[in-house]
């Protein structure tokens, strides 16, 4: 045999032996089609396929990370919120990705927006500014499930923020700060209610409970006058303060009566006017 033919055979032989061979790396796989029809997978490592019949797509196995840019939505009380996030996913059945799904990786972002609005649809605002974690959960597990026949597995789904519009971050903060107030008042009239309970109790067990009601009514008194006189557009009231301890002589008195009466007497006569 002529050398030259030899040597251009021996170049042909070598050249069909590297075409024949592909190495495929961890993390990733080749899906392998031969006269148009699917022929089988190349795994990780050493494998071999036939140069001019076989044609090689290889593909990514890693978990991989598709953001999800800022999405408007309705919540269940009419809010419309921005939302955004991220979703972590993998290829688990190459064959399956491939075939399934025309463009995969669109269909998963499309995929993930829908159901992204649909679960914010079903919760008011102030359940899905303080429910992250559960919408994260419900969209794992409702992508996960929608992309089992794609061959994909999702691993993690994050709502990264969600926004609303400055208007009515306004109101709200309006309303926390008027439901803040209101609390406080509550709290400050329940004391108050306290200490005169404490107070009418402490007295009735002294026996000059008459001077000391006196006494601290007239204090009252001198420090709310003190108070008007402070006052640019103060008016001068007079009340007699001898009419005023009369007054709450009586109510003491009667007080007194109605303990007596009603059994709380201490063995004790009744008062006399």
């Amino acid at each position: 045999m002529d050398p030259s033919v030899l040597a251009a055979l021996t170049l042909s032989f070598i050249g069909y032996l590297a075409g024949s061979v592909r190495i495929v790396q961890q993390g990733e796989e080749g899906l392998v089609e031969r006269l148009g029809q699917y022929r089988r997978t190349l795994r990780p490592g050493l494998n071999f396929v036939i140069p001019f019949l076989d044609k090689v797509y290889m593909e990514e196995t890693r978990e991989r990370l598709l953001e999800i840019e800022p999405q408007t939505a309705l919540t269940s009380d009419n809010v419309t919120i921005s939302v955004d996030a991220v979703m972590f996913w993998k290829i688990l059945d190459l064959q399956k990705a491939f075939y399934g799904i025309d463009n995969l990786e669109q269909a998963l972002k499309n995929l993930a927006v829908n159901t992204l609005r649909s679960e914010i649809g079903q919760m008011d605002l102030r359940q899905t500014v303080s429910s992250r974690n559960q919408i994260n959960q419900a969209l794992l597990h409702q992508l996960d499930e929608a992309t089992e026949p794609w061959g994909v597995k999702v691993t993690r789904v994050e709502v990264q923020e969600i926004t609303i519009s400055e208007a009515l971050r306004k109101s709200l903060e309006a309303e926390r700060a008027a439901e803040a107030n209101r609390r406080a008042k509550i709290l400050e009239t329940e004391g108050v209610v306290e200490s005169i309970e404490m107070l009418s109790k402490v007295l009735k067990a002294q026996p000059n409970a008459d001077a000391v009601m006196k006494y601290l009514i007239a204090q009252r008194y001198v420090d709310a006058n003190y108070r008007l006189g402070e006052s640019a557009n103060s008016k001068i009231i007079f009340m007699d303060p001898k009419a005023l301890t009369e007054t709450v002589s009586e109510l003491i008195a009667a007080d007194q009566n109605d303990n007596y009466f009603n059994g709380d007497n201490g063995n004790q006569p009744p008062p006399t006017s």
